[in-house]
Formats: C-alpha cells, structure tokens, sequence
C-alpha cells in the first residue's frame, strides 16, 4: 500500500558500484514494502505560516488497493471552515490519474484537471501532484544512484530522479532511502529552474500490525518559509472499507 502520508522503503547492501537498474529496483521496493489491501488513518494536520502562526487540520484518509490500482479518499472534520471538503484520487495505471473534490460551500463535486497538479492542497504545502506521488509509477522517472551516506544516524542510499515528462512540476526528486527499513527519510523537491523548492521528512516509526510505518511527515517549502505537518495519530491496515466509498457520490453524500 502506497500513500503520501505513509513514505516508506527493505534491501541487502548495495554499493556505489550498483547500476542503474538496481536504483529502480530500491525505489521500487520503497514504494512496494507496506503490504495492505486497505490503509485506514485518522491524523493531525498542522500548517506553518511564514510568521510561524499555526493552524490545524483534523483529517481522515481511506486507501484501498484493487487490480487497476490504488484508490484513496481524503475527508476533512475540522475546524468547521474546511469540515465536509472530500478528496477523491483514482489510479490509471499508464495515464493520468482521477481526482476530484467536494467543497462544503460550493454544493458539488469539482474535477481536478491534469494541469492543476501543481496547485496547493486545500492551503497546505502539498501539492495535488504530491497527494498521488506515492503512487507514481517508478517507470514515469529515471533513477540514479548517487552515493551512500549517514541521515539522522542511519545509513541511506541517496537517489536521483528525473520525470521523463518535462511538464512534470518537479525537474528531480533525491530521495535519501534507510538502508535498515527502506523508509524514505528525506527528499528534496527541485522546481522546473533546478532550484531547491520543497523538502520532505518523515519520521517517528512505528510498528503497526507488523508493518514498521513512519508515523510524522513534514513538507517544507523552502522557497515560501511555510510548512505542513501530518501527524498520524490513529492507523489501521487491511480494514474493510466498502468500494462505495470511492466515489463521487460519496464525495458528495459523506455516506458510503
């Protein structure tokens, strides 16, 4: 299982010398280790402005892996300005992926065109294309091993990727990957100019139902000085979640 809040990576040693196949292989896996058929979570979110004043999101997030790929719904419960606004994000395998949202105040359900990838997330420092990112697929990039070195105290592979898109938002992502877990610990986000643009962390983990998940995320724009914290504070895998849930209906009913 696959989401952005759950940025995870397992592998023997690699060394410098390791071609460019095995790049893809580690990434890969680091996409692949959470084995679920459903993720259920309930989690914390905390928005840095530039002046540090904070404001907090109470989020819910239901993903669900099927043959065609992933499917995942996003809901909002507080504070009562953003409670009620759903997200829905459908996998296509080999093409663009479905995306829609539903705004309390607008009455309706909206579709996320393909070009609006880039815009902010409901005000957060995520962007629509970094909500579907841990489902993007390995092969829309290239990857290239860079180096090894030592994050946080662990030893981490450092990759290198490029969109073979160039409409891509991003020109390269680098991922530094724990060698120990494959959880990804950090990657930084490079704009269209080459410029760093944003960094994400995640940290603190945690085993759930046997599976370790890296249960604190941070996005940074470094470009804005703001930032974005999702703390999960309760998580589940492999409950049911009915199909119905996955819908633009419920987008706009809440009910499944």
């Amino acid at each position: 299982m696959k989401r952005f809040i759950i940025a995870a990576a397992i592998l023997a040693a690699a060394s410098l010398s390791a071609t460019a196949q095995s790049a893809d292989e580690i990434i890969r896996s680091s996409r692949d280790r959470i084995d679920a058929k459903t993720v259920s979570t309930r989690s914390r979110m905390i928005i840095t402005a530039k002046d540090g004043t904070t404001t907090e999101r109470l989020v819910d997030q239901y993903s669900l892996d099927g043959q065609d790929g992933t499917r995942a719904v996003i809901v909002f419960q507080k504070p009562a300005s953003v409670a009620g606004t759903r997200f829905l994000v459908i996998e296509n395998p080999g093409r663009d992926d479905d995306r829609w949202i539903f705004l309390p105040s607008l009455g309706k359900v909206r579709r996320i065109a393909s070009g609006e990838g880039s815009g902010s997330f409901m005000g957060t420092d995520l962007s629509y294309d970094d909500i579907s990112s841990a489902n993007r697929s390995a092969d829309a990039d290239t990857h290239a091993l860079l180096r090894s070195e030592r994050l946080d105290g662990k030893d981490c592979w450092v990759i290198e990727s490029r969109p073979r898109d160039s409409g891509y938002q991003y020109s390269s992502m680098v991922s530094w990957i724990d060698k120990a877990s494959r959880i990804v610990l950090r990657i930084e986000l490079f704009d269209r100019k080459g410029k760093l643009f944003k960094v994400m962390e995640s940290g603190s983990p945690k085993d759930i139902q046997g599976r370790l998940t890296a249960m604190n995320t941070k996005m940074t724009n470094v470009q804005a000085g703001t930032s974005t914290s999702i703390q999960i504070e309760i998580l589940k895998y492999d409950d049911p979640i009915p199909d119905s849930v996955f819908t633009t209906r419920y987008l706009e009913t809440g009910r499944p």
